[in-house]
């Protein structure tokens, strides 16, 4: 079953343009739609910009800075939903998405590691799982001709295919994530304990980071195994396409032996 439904995804998927094809189709004055101006990719514009002045405000202003930033990864749950309900999805707007996202959380690590410089190179870490993560799951799924990064089956991984086919833990998982580096940004502003005794002089932003570090742990978790499972089908197609050229040479010397002998 889940081979049938990898057919018919690889089948779905537009057959190949050329490059320059493609750059004159976006450049021509007189296509019939803008991909650029669709609904969704206006929306991850919006994110960009708001992402940018909260990395503004990061160094001095934390409200401006939260606020902008909290919103802006909000926006990347509306993004989706607007592209199915208007059926503006696109390559491009998945790649902005996805490209916003690391840049976003990538940007606010760095921060954390000058706020943290004894814990710096566990940012570094983070940030460089992020990228390689995403890039090799991505580039994994257009060689397998998926018309998604999020079209993961569960025979390949259970743990990627609830991730990704389940709207709800998606928005869980990376929002969990999110607000875990903004509470450990927002522990270097915040001074004042909660006022419960229980909780002795814990802060707000050290109480929200207590309790979505579980999340933030399961996220890294997600990432380990997606690059792992990239890596293996990227080795996989290597062995297939090295099989195949196996083949093929061994076809081509049996056809030239063949010839002398007809020839005779």
């Amino acid at each position: 079953m889940a081979k049938a439904t990898s057919t018919r995804r690889r089948r779905a998927s537009l057959e190949i343009v050329d490059a320059k094809q493609a750059v004159d189709l976006a450049t021509a004055q007189s296509y019939s739609e803008n991909v650029f101006l669709f609904v969704p990719n206006l929306i991850g514009y919006t994110r960009v910009i708001m992402a940018g002045l909260s990395l503004h405000y990061m160094s001095y202003h934390p409200v401006y800075c939260t606020l902008l930033y909290g919103v802006s990864c909000l926006l990347d749950a509306v993004d989706g939903q607007a592209a199915r309900a208007l059926g503006q999805t696109s390559k491009f707007g998945a790649v902005l998405d996805m490209v916003t996202d690391r840049c976003t959380t990538s940007c606010l690590l760095c921060y954390l590691s000058s706020a943290y410089p004894a814990y710096s190179i566990l940012f570094q870490f983070l940030i460089a799982l992020d990228f390689s993560s995403h890039y090799m799951h991505m580039y994994s799924s257009l060689v397998t001709g998926s018309t998604s990064h999020k079209l993961v089956t569960s025979d390949v991984s259970r743990i990627l295919w609830m991730y990704y086919n389940d709207s709800r833990t998606l928005f869980f998982v990376c929002a969990g994530n999110e607000l875990f580096f903004v509470c450990l940004y927002l522990i270097k502003w915040t001074a004042t304990p909660i006022g419960v005794p229980m909780l002795g002089n814990l802060t707000y932003p050290q109480l929200m980071a207590a309790l979505t570090f579980p999340i933030f742990l399961l996220k890294n978790i997600i990432n380990v195994v997606q690059l792992w499972k990239a890596s293996k089908i990227l080795v996989g197609v290597d062995l297939a396409e090295r099989a195949a050229a196996r083949a093929a040479a061994l076809k081509k010397a049996e056809t030239l032996q063949e010839k002398p002998s007809r020839t005779s």
